[in-house]
């Protein structure tokens, strides 16, 4: 079987619907659905089975779903070695992380990272998900979450402290919070320790704001809508915030950098692996 008409059939799996495969895979409605009517014939018998909720798999195709997994976990393999044995350090590096961690601690590394290796062009990619290393969504990530993906190279990179802020012209707090607004992580984070940690400090407090982006927290917070509980990094920039009882601080966060041990001698990503090390890590 060939493996491109391998990846339209597994796209076609794991979206159930061609079009959905088709955004997926970056290629026209009737593209996919000729290669999957090629494919069927080819096998002489049906693979997916047309319901009112999408295409499902038959069982002849869930026999040839285990068999297409395994052709495409080789196919990655050998493109992340191929990528991983790069002669020079150049070409597009994919970086996973949230966005106030690429511009307040990050940016110095990748600026360093461009002079040194101008041949290399970083690709922030920003935001909460968390990327798939070993299909190569990203080549290297910085998060808040362990990695415990099989076959990924990790280390505890920093530890950042976090702040209660508020801005500048925003009254003090009462004790218990009474009238005072909390702008919080977004209900998929509604479990982080700094989410808790901010409700039971002013349990007479109301949200009134939530976001999965620090950035946009800091200015509403700016905005005089509420507090906040920032990165320090992040929230000691700005001027128009100021830190509340720095003495009694929130819970920070340990900095986690991984990639997929592939990748291990891609050169572009050794180089900020290191310097990220280096110039953050401690």
């Amino acid at each position: 079987m060939d493996w491109s008409d391998m990846r339209v059939f597994l796209a076609v799996a794991r979206t159930g619907s061609l079009g959905a495969a088709a955004k997926l895979l970056g290629v026209s409605h009737p593209t996919v659905g000729r290669r999957l009517q090629v494919l069927e014939q080819s096998s002489g018998q049906p693979i997916f089975l047309r319901t009112a909720q999408g295409l499902v798999l038959t069982d002849s195709g869930e026999k040839v779903l285990s068999l297409a997994q395994d052709m495409e976990q080789s196919a990655l393999a050998i493109e992340r070695r191929l990528a991983g044995e790069s002669a020079q350090p150049e070409g597009v590096l994919r970086i996973s992380c949230a966005d106030w961690f690429a511009c307040y601690v990050l940016a110095p590394v990748l600026r360093e990272v461009v002079q040194r290796y101008p041949l290399i062009v970083p690709e922030v990619i920003a935001g909460h998900r968390l990327f798939d290393l070993a299909r190569r969504d990203a080549d290297i990530a910085f998060r808040i979450v362990p990695f415990t993906e099989p076959d990924i190279v990790h280390r505890k990179l920093t530890t950042l402290s976090y702040g209660l802020y508020a801005a500048v012209d925003a009254p003090e707090p009462k004790p218990e919070g009474e009238g005072l607004g909390l702008i919080t992580m977004s209900v998929a984070q509604s479990h982080y320790p700094d989410v808790h940690w901010l409700q039971q400090r002013y349990p007479l407090a109301r949200t009134v704001f939530t976001s999965s982006s620090r950035t946009v927290q800091a200015q509403m917070c700016a905005q005089g809508q509420g507090v906040a509980v920032l990165p320090r990094a992040l929230g000691d920039r700005s001027a128009a915030l100021r830190l509340i009882d720095p003495h009694a601080p929130p819970p920070g966060r340990d900095i986690w950098m991984g990639y997929h041990q592939d990748m291990r001698q891609m050169d572009s990503l050794r180089a900020l692996a290191d310097l990220a090390a280096s110039m953050i890590g401690s």
